[in-house]
């Protein structure tokens, strides 16, 4: 019987690695922001003219004019050259979920040939990649291929350090050149200004006069899964897809729960040492790292940045952690279901609004009954997920993602709103027409007199609600790990900015009545609450209880797949939604839909002839060798008398068969090309084309079992996960 050379010897070499020099730590604040051209730096480089009004567009939004644009790049290039940098890139985020960059040296030559650098105003602002190759969803024809990059003056600029060299990177928003949106950062700053704009509306009606322009803030948590790149790079499918398309499971999986929060392996401590001192170099505040719950999972979570920063840092933040992990022999998995039977990865965006002069406006302080700003946009956040869940649903919706929401290590795929028994009463006091004393947490007092009492929060939190409320903020928990986060962001925003025009015209109403500040909100939150409470819920949210009450009595949605959900971007609620808040128009929108569902299907059908290929070549052959090793065993031991049990064989004969006559069908269905819309073709995809996947890998799991551990040629899933 010859082994599988290939999967052993991956072993072999990862057990003889060499541990990895540990790198001594730099000092936080010696290394902290050094990569980017922050304000600080600005101070520094620019005059005090220059600098005032570069600082005012920052934090204002003011525009900037071209004679202080010339001034801001001069500095910058003079800086990027210093820092090593001979090119310069627009860096921008098309509709792909990563990053897109075209580089351009400083370089230019003059009339007698020497080489000097160059950066003007112009060449900030301004850059013109190829958008031809771009999706755009029929935005604009496949010969139209002009696109504009231009110049986000509110994201930092900075220098990416590799191995070949620095680069000035310049956060940047992507157009056509008729001038719609091609990427997510543009949706992200009109939906933060039609916020601010209905925020402010509602801040003046309550009376408060100096107000500054207010923002959304974000701290998205990222989990990941870590593989060895020896055992990856002999997997087509992670290297492909993202995620196993075939594995049996494991002895142990996490059933014992000895991961969560266990001692960080030493190799991949190292990595995170090595990932982190990059991101406080580019000003990215990560905060905590751990062990996830799955074996080889693990989290890094960042401080709460402005919500246009913290998205631009979390795209950035996953290109680092993928190449990082590659310099340490790793393969950073960011796929939302990597591998079958163990929990998957998210992303929890932990959203909230404020501004420096009223401050965190979801945070409700000791005594929320009496935090009438608070009880105002708390409840705008309600009417919204109420009014516009299949909108969020929608906007992380994708192929890898349907993999996770709905199991019981995810949110449902039904929208709804997890308040604490603290604030819950306090609505549903306003409901009913009064507001009460809240209960505080009390004091918490273990009897150990060497354990200071503190006090304790108001109320437990709830890890199966989709949308949670956690003490200052909400966590939007149904968020996909590979996502880019300016999609869920959107569309927090626009059903915010939604949601507080409703409520200022309600209370414009009220005060036209004569009533008083108090009066006016218990009897606007009352209305509010009468027509949107049913998204309230505070119970298990994994419960097939809740999920038949959630549909049947509340007429929630539980909306299963991405063919489900990606429907709702053409909802003329939804349309109307997006225009009348300037964010998205109704052909931006439509962009969206065409896009994303595109992606969606061509995720499926690459998974689905990987399915194919792997099947056919590695797996049943395996089968085979397996079964002439027994043929040969078998008639070796009956020529010395030995009766054989050939049980093994029928099975693994059985399986091989059933299995290649699954990929048959599924052959037959890939080739299938007319369907009357794009929703069909999606269904068509959910439900045929994942079905039949799912009957290749069901015969392929149980031969894996059966197959002789030698001849077996995939690494399998106790390798993966526990090798490191």
């Amino acid at each position: 019987m010859s082994a599988n050379t290939s999967r052993q010897q991956a072993i072999q070499q990862i057990t003889n690695r060499k541990p990895v020099p540990i790198k001594k730590t730099d000092f936080l604040g010696e290394i902290w922001a050094e990569d980017v051209f922050n304000l600080a730096r600005m101070e520094w480089a620019l005059s005090k003219t220059a600098f005032k009004a570069i600082k005012k567009t920052v934090h204002t939004g003011e525009p900037l004019d071209a004679a202080t644009a010339d001034v801001v790049a001069a500095a910058m290039k003079e800086w990027a050259i210093a820092k090593g940098a001979k090119f310069f890139s627009h860096i921008f985020y098309p509709m792909t979920n990563i990053t897109a960059e075209k580089h351009d040296g400083f370089i230019i030559t003059n009339a007698d040939g020497a080489a000097i650098t160059e950066f003007s105003g112009s060449l900030l602002i301004k850059g013109e990649p190829d958008g031809s190759s771009f999706p755009n969803g029929s935005l604009r024809m496949t010969n139209a291929a002009r696109g504009y990059t231009a110049w986000d003056p509110t994201s930092p600029a900075y220098i990416m350090q590799t191995d070949n060299g620095a680069t000035l990177m310049i956060p940047s928003v992507f157009m056509s050149w008729t001038g719609e949106a091609l990427d997510k950062k543009i949706p992200l700053l009109r939906s933060n200004r039609a916020m601010d704009k209905a925020a402010q509306d509602v801040l003046k009606l309550m009376g408060e006069t100096d107000i500054a322009p207010l923002n959304s803030s974000c701290g998205a948590e990222q989990e990941y899964f870590l593989v060895d790149t020896h055992f990856a790079n002999s997997r087509p499918d992670l290297l492909l897809a993202g995620r196993t398309l075939f594995g049996a499971p494991p002895a142990k999986g996490q059933e014992f729960d000895d991961h969560y929060f266990g001692a960080i392996p030493a190799r991949v401590q190292v990595f995170m040492q090595d990932f982190e001192d990059q991101l406080y170099k580019l000003g990215i505040p990560a905060k905590t790292h751990h062990n996830e719950v799955a074996p080889g999972q693990f989290e890094i979570a960042p401080y709460f940045e402005a919500a246009n920063v913290a998205a631009d840092h979390q795209q950035l933040m996953m290109t680092l952690m993928k190449a990082t992990a590659k310099k340490h022999g790793f393969m950073c998995l960011l796929h939302e279901k990597p591998f079958a039977g163990i929990n998957g990865s998210g992303k929890h965006v932990n959203w909230s609004v404020g501004n420096s002069t009223q401050g965190n406006l979801l945070d409700p302080g000791s005594t929320p009954n009496e935090n009438l700003l608070f009880l105002l946009f708390c409840g705008a956040v309600i009417r919204g997920v109420h009014l516009y869940g299949p909108l969020l649903r929608a906007v992380i919706a994708s192929a890898s993602n349907d993999h996770r929401l709905g199991a019981n290590e995810a949110p449902p795929a039904i929208l709804s709103v997890y308040l604490g028994d603290q604030l819950e009463k306090v609505f549903m006091d306003i409901k009913e027409g009064k507001l009460s004393e809240t209960a505080q947490g009390g004091e918490m007092d273990l009897g150990l007199s060497q354990i200071l009492n503190f006090e304790r929060d108001p109320g437990d939190r709830n890890r199966t609600s989709p949308f949670a409320f956690t003490g200052n903020r909400f966590e939007f928990r149904a968020v996909g790990s590979s996502q880019s986060v300016s999609g869920p962001l959107v569309a927090m925003n626009t059903m915010l900015a939604d949601s507080l025009s409703w409520i200022a015209g309600k209370l414009e109403g009220e005060f036209g009545k004569g009533a008083s500040k108090s009066e006016a909100v218990i009897t606007v939150l009352q209305e509010l609450m009468e027509d949107h409470s049913n998204v309230i819920f505070g119970g298990d949210g994994y419960s097939a209880e809740w999920h038949e009450a959630a549909v049947k009595e509340r007429g929630l949605k539980n909306i299963p797949t991405t063919a489900d959900a990606l429907p709702a971007l053409r909802e003329e609620s939804v349309v109307k939604l997006f225009e009348r808040t300037g964010v998205l128009s109704p052909i931006e929108l439509e962009s969206r839909f065409e896009v994303y569902a595109e992606q969606y299907v061509l995720s499926i059908e690459v998974e689905a002839k990987l399915v194919i290929d792997m099947a056919k070549t590695l797996i049943y052959p395996a089968a085979l060798d397996y079964l002439s090793t027994l043929a040969s065993t078998g008639a070796g031991l009956s020529a010395m008398g030995v009766d054989l049990d050939n049980s093994a064989a029928k099975v693994v004969a059985d399986h091989a068969n059933a299995m290649m006559a699954a990929v048959s069908k599924l052959s037959a269905a890939l080739s299938q090309d007319e369907f009357a819309s794009t929703e069909e073709h999606l269904q068509f995809c959910a439900s045929s084309i994942r079905s039949l996947m799912d009957e290749v890998r069901g015969h392929a799991d149980v031969l894996e079992a059966e197959v002789s551990d030698a001849l077996w040629p995939l690494p399998k899933y106790q390798e993966m996960l526990y090798i490191k």
